[in-house]
C-alpha cells in the first residue's frame, strides 16, 4: 500500500504585544523620519504586527503554536517522532531551535532539526517532512515556522521596519493511506542573495558585518511575482490539476500587492485567498502556517478542500505545496 502524509492539526501563536501603524508613525517621527498609516497600508496592506518581549525566543513562540496543533490533532507530544522548525531567527547559533523546542515539549529521541529558507522556509520544511513520512522514516511530524524578526530590523529604515513581525504557526503531519500532500515544487537562485539578506555573522565574540535586515523592495517584488506563478503552475501540473481545482490559495503573507498579483496571474478571485498580513505583517517562515490556522479556525477552510501554499524569500528561495486537507 502506498504511503502518504496528511495535515491533521494546525496551530498558531502571536505574542501579546501588538504594534499598530500609528505606533510606528510616532516612533519614527521621534527620529525625524516621516511616514503614515496610509503610506504603509497602501504599499503593503499591513495595519499591525506583533513583537515578542526581549526574553521570548523563537522556540517559545513555536512551543505555543505546537501545543495548539497537537491539541487540534488529538495527540500528545509523546506521539511525535519528527520535529522540523523553519526559522531565520534561531534561539542560538546552535543547537537547533527544533532541538530546544523538543526539550521544552518534554520529549526526546526523535530527529529534530531546523530548515533555513527564510520566508519560503515552511514550504521547504513541509516538503522535507512529507518525504520523510512517505519513506517511513517517521509517522507523526511537527512542522513549524517560527520567527522573531523584530530582533533584526533597522528601526531607522521605514521601508523595511514596518513590514515584519513575530509569530509562529504549526501543523501536525501524519502518515496516511490517503493522499494529503499532493505535490511540491522547490527552487532557489543564489545569484540574488543581496536583494534580501542580513549580511552579518559572529566572529570572535563580535558581530562581523551588518546584523540588520537589508532589502531591495522593487527587486524582490519583481522576482517574487514571477517565480510564485511558475511554482504554482509546476505544482499543479505535477498533480494533474488546474487553477480551477484550488479552493484556497494560502500565500506567504509579505505584501498584499504581491498576493493580489499572484492571484490575478492564477485567475483566482481574492475571495479564494487567505489574507492575514494586515494583522501580523510579514512573519517570514511563520506566515503561511499562521494564515492556514486562521483559515481553519475561522471556518473558511474545511476538510476535503484543496489548498495551494506558496512562499518566496531570501536566498532567493521559493516554492509551493499543493495539498488536500
Amino acid at each position: 500500500m502506498r504511503r502518504y502524509s496528511r495535515i491533521t492539526g494546525t496551530g498558531s501563536y502571536l505574542p501579546p504585544r501588538r504594534v499598530t501603524n500609528d505606533d510606528f508613525v510616532a516612533q519614527l517621527a521621534e527620529k525625524g523620519i516621516e511616514t503614515s498609516d496610509q503610506w504603509i497600508v497602501e504599499r503593503t496592506g499591513i495595519r499591525a504586527r506583533h513583537f515578542a518581549e526581549r526574553d521570548v525566543a523563537s522556540s517559545d513562540l513555536a512551543l505555543e503554536a505546537a501545543r495548539k496543533a497537537l491539541e487540534a490533532a488529538g495527540i500528545t507530544a509523546e506521539d511525535i517522532d519528527l520535529i522540523i522548525v523553519a526559522t531565520s531567527t534561531p534561539d542560538m547559533v546552535f543547537p537547533s531551535t527544533a532541538a530546544i523546542l523538543q526539550g521544552k515539549l518534554g520529549i526526546h529521541g526523535c530527529p529534530a532539526f531546523d530548515v533555513q529558507a527564510v520566508c519560503s522556509g515552511f514550504v521547504y520544511a513541509l516538503t522535507v517532512a512529507d518525504s520523510m513520512l512517505k519513506s517511513g522514516v517517521a509517522t507523526r511530524a511537527l512542522v513549524i515556522g517560527a520567527e522573531v524578526f523584530s530582533r533584526i530590523l533597522d528601526y531607522s529604515d521605514r521601508t523595511t521596519c514596518v513590514l515584519f513581525g513575530d509569530g509562529a504557526g504549526a501543523v501536525v503531519l501524519e502518515a496516511s493511506d490517503e493522499p494529503g500532500i499532493l505535490a511540491c515544487d522547490l527552487h532557489a537562485d543564489g545569484r540574488h542573495v543581496d536583494i534580501l539578506c542580513v549580511p552579518g555573522n559572529v566572529y570572535g565574540g563580535q558581530i562581523l558585518g551588518d546584523p540588520l535586515l537589508k532589502m531591495d523592495g522593487q527587486a524582490v517584488f519583481k522576482l517574487a511575482v514571477g517565480v510564485l506563478e511558475k511554482a504554482a503552475r509546476a505544482t499543479l501540473e505535477k498533480a494533474s490539476m488546474t487553477e480551477s481545482d484550488i479552493d484556497w490559495l494560502i500565500p506567504h503573507q509579505a505584501n498584499i500587492r504581491i498576493m493580489q498579483s499572484t492571484a490575478r496571474k492564477l485567475k483566482l478571485p481574492m475571495e479564494k485567498v487567505i489574507v492575514t498580513v494586515d494583522q501580523h505583517g510579514n512573519t517570514s517562515a511563520a506566515s503561511i502556517p499562521l494564515a492556514l490556522d486562521h483559515g481553519v479556525r475561522a471556518g473558511q477552510i474545511k476538510p476535503g478542500q484543496t489548498l495551494l501554499l506558496e512562499g518566496v524569500g531570501g536566498g532567493f528561495a521559493w516554492g509551493a505545496v499543493l495539498l488536500k486537507l
